[in-house]
Order: C-alpha cells, then sequence, then structure tokens
C-alpha cells in the first residue's frame, strides 16, 4: 500500500527538510554548481525549476514568491536578471545532474547538481590540447577558437570523428543549446575561454609568487651571510573542480578538492 510515500523526507522534520533545500537551491543559484547526495539534488533541481520559472515571469508576484523562497536576497537579481535571460527560450531542463561516487562512510550515491557545463567544455579543450602540445607551449599560446570547437561538438553525432569532448559532456552541451540561438554559443564558447584561461594563469601565477618569495629569501640570506640558503616557497591553494593544466585525476577527484579522501593502502597489514 502506498502510505506515507508522497516525497523524500530525509528523515527530518517538515520544517528543517524546507530550510535545507532552501538553502541547497539557493547555494545553487549563487554558485552554479553544488555536490550533494543524489537524492537531495533531484529535489533541489524540481525546486530550483520552479524558482527559475518564477523569475522567467519577472512580476510583482513571482518575486514575492522567490523572495520568500530564496535565503540570501542578493542572489535574487541574479534569478531575474541572468537566468530569466539565459533560459527565456528554454521551456524547462535547467539543470544538470551527474553521478560521482558513493560517500566513505555511509556509501550514500553523491552528485554534482550544476546550472550551465561550461566549465566541463573549456578543461575538456584544454586537455584534448595538451594531448598534442607540451605544457609550456599552451600556457603561451592558449587554446584558440573555443566558440568553433563548441560549434563543431553541437552537430557532433559522437564517435571517432575527432571530437574534444567526452560523450557525456557533448549531450549535456547539446541539451543546454536546443532551445537557444546564436548568442549563447557565443557566451559558452567566451565562459569556456575563460575558464581555461583561469587554469591557465594558476601556474603562472604560483611562478611569480615562487620568484618573489626566492628574491626576499635570498635578500635574507644575503642579510645573514649565507646565499645559499633556501626557504620554502608559497603555493595557491587549489579549489574544488581546478587542477594545473594536464591533470589526469577522474572528474570526481577534480570536483572534491582538498577535501576528497586519499587513496587507502589495499595491501595487507604487516605481521607482528
Amino acid at each position: 500500500m502506498k502510505h506515507g510515500v508522497a516525497f523524500r523526507k530525509f528523515s527530518r522534520t517538515s520544517s528543517h527538510r524546507n530550510l535545507m533545500l532552501r538553502n541547497l537551491v539557493t547555494s545553487l543559484f549563487e554558485h552554479e554548481q553544488i555536490r550533494t547526495t543524489l537524492a537531495k539534488a533531484k529535489d533541489t533541481a524540481r525546486l530550483a525549476e520552479k524558482i527559475i520559472t518564477l523569475g522567467k515571469k519577472n512580476n510583482e508576484t513571482s518575486y514575492r514568491q522567490a523572495q520568500a523562497f530564496i535565503l540570501k536576497p542578493p542572489v535574487l537579481p541574479k534569478l531575474f536578471t541572468t537566468f530569466a535571460e539565459r533560459y527565456a527560450n528554454r521551456p524547462g531542463g535547467y539543470t544538470r545532474i551527474h553521478r560521482l561516487d558513493n560517500r566513505f562512510g555511509d556509501n550514500a550515491p553523491i552528485a554534482l547538481l550544476e546550472l550551465m557545463t561550461a566549465r566541463a567544455v573549456g578543461r575538456e579543450l584544454l586537455n584534448e590540447k595538451l594531448r598534442w602540445d607540451s605544457p609550456r607551449g599552451v600556457v603561451n599560446s592558449g587554446v584558440q577558437h573555443a566558440e568553433t570547437a563548441v560549434a563543431k561538438e553541437l552537430n557532433s553525432l559522437g564517435g571517432f570523428d575527432g571530437s574534444e569532448l567526452r560523450p557525456t559532456t557533448r549531450r549535456n552541451l547539446q541539451k543546454v543549446m536546443k532551445y537557444r540561438g546564436q548568442e549563447a554559443l557565443t557566451q559558452i564558447g567566451s565562459k569556456a575561454s575563460a575558464y581555461i584561461e583561469t587554469i591557465l594563469a594558476k601556474p603562472v601565477a604560483e611562478a611569480k609568487m615562487q620568484l618573489r618569495a626566492d628574491s626576499k629569501e635570498k635578500e635574507k640570506a644575503r642579510k645573514r651571510g649565507n646565499p645559499n640558503f633556501v626557504g620554502s616557497f608559497p603555493v595557491l591553494p587549489a579549489r574544488a573542480g581546478v587542477a594545473s593544466p594536464g591533470e589526469t585525476r577522474p572528474a570526481m577527484r577534480l570536483v572534491q578538492g582538498a577535501l576528497g579522501r586519499p587513496a587507502r593502502w589495499r595491501g595487507r597489514h604487516a605481521l607482528a
């Protein structure tokens, strides 16, 4: 009998559950990408699409309804301007859910919920460039014609036809662009190019920081009378989903960032 199984309750009271989902939707609109369990991602996506529909209506009633739901007031202008314009010609399907892995401890399935695919497109275009060029050459030349590559992927059927994206990313890109025109193609191409430049700028910034720290340490060592002294160099912390060019770790590890658990040693323990 189907009694009391109307929706997911997450072992929480109604007030706690509603506040949790409101917080997840607010974080999704603020960062355009969040990582949570698969069940929470599905309910968050359902509510997020309803709130985006309110943003597309763009009247006083919808504004008051969204204002009563969103927890952070600075997110409201983004909903009624950026998202409303981005999904103006798209009848639903504003979010994407990507399965990642099971959580360590309770083995709960983890998913990545996002609104756009420009970050994934940019990273895979950069990885394809690194297959044929050295990291130093890619840093100097960059990845050109990202918009042309995106347009090529939209008409691609997959397989061995020279595609630069993974099949999952290509399908998501085609879904995102299904009801959008040339202006959206330019926008995604520019965002992918900007993300590629962000990734490439990190090692350059680290090298500048190392040179600056090196000069300071040498000056201190010269004053102490020890010209061969070399200190430790600062390293920029890695954000979730960001890695140096040529990174070969799976996407799950990139998304986890510094929070990812280290690989477990599977060998036998030594007997005493």
